[in-house]
């Protein structure tokens, strides 16, 4: 099977070219383009040969969902995988009514937009393997989609909500950096504990470390989230 051409949409140029950046360490996906507008993004999905859109909900000039109505209205053939902060339920509806084929919540790590990936490519494998719809078939095929991923697990063996908590801590301090004793200070664990999570999102290349001088006059580490 080819490499599945992806298009990113977020209005953060930082955002969409780390989003890139993510789908280009997955093998069998390409990246084929971003854009950070409704208007943008339908010009050139109503005429590019593209697989998989990772679509932010939240664009300047409209809805993200604008973007599946203009590329539904034009017949073309592409899957959406919504990529978002918001939680609003009416934004889940609407975006499973408009037959998106995932909805991933920001902030996330690499690990979370790879399994989504590799679970689309599973379920266009299945599809392209298919020669009959059998109920057996759409089951298998639809079940790739649906399969629960780690996410809700603990990767690495930490508490996905204490990482949850972490990666909140960072991105409320935006763009300022933090030490692992105030993050720890922040959702209420050990200094140990968060410089241990600290390190886990540092190696999935979702936070920058650097140095400061601390009160002692000995600098120490910093940890900023990656936008």
């Amino acid at each position: 099977m080819t490499d599945l051409r992806v298009f990113v949409v977020d209005d953060e140029p930082e955002v969409a070219a780390g989003h890139a950046a993510y789908v280009r360490r997955v093998p069998g996906f390409e990246v084929v383009g971003t854009a950070g507008t409704v208007q943008a993004a339908v010009a050139v999905l109503t005429r590019q040969a593209v697989d998989l859109v990772l679509l932010d909900l939240n664009l300047p000039d409209g809805h993200g969902l604008d973007v599946v109505r203009g590329i539904r209205a034009a017949g073309r053939p592409i899957d959406i995988l919504a990529i978002t902060a918001a939680r609003e339920v009416e934004h889940v509806r609407s975006a499973l009514a408009l037959g998106v084929v995932g909805y991933l919540l920001k902030p996330f790590t690499f690990a979370d937009l790879r399994e989504r990936l590799e679970a689309y490519r599973r379920f266009r494998e299945e599809l392209a393997g298919a020669t009959s719809a059998s109920q057996a078939t759409v089951d298998a095929m639809f079940g790739e989609l649906r399969r629960p991923t780690s996410s809700g697990t603990s990767p690495k063996g930490l508490a996905r909500d204490v990482l949850e908590a972490v990666i909140g801590a960072l991105t409320d301090a935006q763009p300022s950096a933090l030490s692992a004793s105030e993050v720890a200070d922040a959702v209420g664990t050990s200094r140990v504990t968060a410089r241990r999570y600290l390190q886990y999102l540092a190696d999935e290349g979702r936070v920058a470390r650097a140095q400061r001088l601390g009160g002692s006059g000995r600098p120490e580490v910093t940890f900023a989230w990656r936008r």
